[in-house]
């Protein structure tokens, strides 16, 4: 009998002890940021209604940018993330036509199906590129026109390979370029990431028809060139056979154009709370016919301030100047200009 309750009670204990090992391995969090702006032109008047032409932060006068809310859940070796945004930068990264409207930024379900390899499915942010759409993870506040002219995000199905220690490879198959809900052309994307050591050579195709993105090659990377100075690179090439109108009707299907770039992002620590960095990016669009085509050389100083770890200060100055392209901006008096400047204070907040 002592047997008996002897050995009972190390199977209950067991099994308590398998409950509570299980209830351990699922986890759930919720991070997020809130950031606002404020932006006033140096060389144009603030009423003037025009901005750099790069994705977000394209207001004059004091702004909200996004709320940012991020749910994760995992247990085992499955998770699922929704990734939610509000504000202009949020519709601006999903579009107003997106899912629920522009709130859904991503939404995936991933399985880790050994310590090697992870699926993931669902609408996750792209890989292409240096910056990102959360102002918190880029250094600068303002974005790149090459991260502007590409994709923001994916919907489709991607698998991650741990290679070895330093090499990862990532391919996926999706919907076309900014088809984040439903596909309803019967056409696919693919991508490919192949990693190593931190640096990054991205590929993506689509056919170009649907006003898809066609090829795009991309190269995204850094380098800790000592303790306090880092050097972050990007640069990519992007073609297609096709030209749309405004209104996204086919004007040919058999004429190369597209653009490519190329942007040095060093950033320097000052402090453990401060840092400065600038961006220089060079960006320019081709054609198979036409010469002396619009290029543009951006410079962007930022300086950054952690306050108490979760708030960030931003201030910022930026100068977009363009080549063969006069009147890409206007002055007070309406005079056409080829450069715009301005200065941004941004603050941002995570949790």
């Amino acid at each position: 009998m002592k047997k008996l309750f002897t050995l009972s009670m190390f199977f209950i204990a067991f099994g308590l002890f398998a409950q509570e090992e299980e209830t351990e391995e699922k986890k759930f969090s919720i991070s997020g940021s809130v950031d606002a702006y404020y932006q006033t032109y140096l060389s144009a008047s603030d009423d003037s209604g025009q901005s750099f032409g790069t994705a977000f932060a394209d207001q004059t006068g004091f702004a909200l940018g996004m709320g940012n809310l991020i749910a994760s859940y995992e247990s085992g070796k499955v998770g699922a993330v929704l990734d939610l945004v509000v504000g202009p930068r949020g519709a601006g990264a999903t579009f107003s036509n997106d899912i629920v409207d522009g709130i859904v930024n991503q939404a995936y379900a991933y399985w880790n199906v050994s310590e090697s390899t992870t699926l993931t499915f669902g609408r996750f942010n792209t890989f292409l590129g240096y910056e990102v759409i959360a102002p918190a993870a880029n250094f600068n506040y303002s974005t790149s026109h090459l991260f502007s002219n590409g994709p923001f995000s994916h919907m489709g199905l991607k698998a991650d390979f741990a290679l070895s220690d330093d090499f990862s490879l990532m391919l996926a198959v999706m919907n076309p370029w900014d088809t984040n809900n439903t596909s309803t052309t019967g056409e696919y994307s693919f991508g490919a990431q192949l990693g190593y050591s931190g640096q990054y050579l991205n590929l993506y195709y689509d056919s170009g028809a649907n006003n898809g993105l066609g090829f795009e090659v991309d190269y995204t990377g850094g380098f800790d060139l000592s303790d306090e100075f880092f050097l972050g690179i990007n640069a990519a090439y992007q073609t297609t056979s096709y030209v749309y109108d405004d209104n996204g009707a086919v004007l040919s299907d058999d004429f190369k154009n597209g653009f490519y770039g190329a942007a040095l992002y060093p950033q320097f620590a000052a402090s453990e709370d401060f840092s400065i960095g600038l961006r220089g990016e060079y960006f320019g669009y081709h054609a198979e016919e036409g010469d002396d085509l619009p290029s543009v050389f951006a410079a962007t100083l930022t300086g950054s301030y952690t306050v108490e770890s979760n708030l960030i200060i931003k201030p910022e100055i930026r100068l977009d100047s363009w080549s063969n392209f006069d009147d890409a901006f206007f002055d007070a008096d309406g005079e056409d200009m080829s450069s715009l400047a301005a200065f941004t204070l941004a603050a941002i907040y995570t949790f």
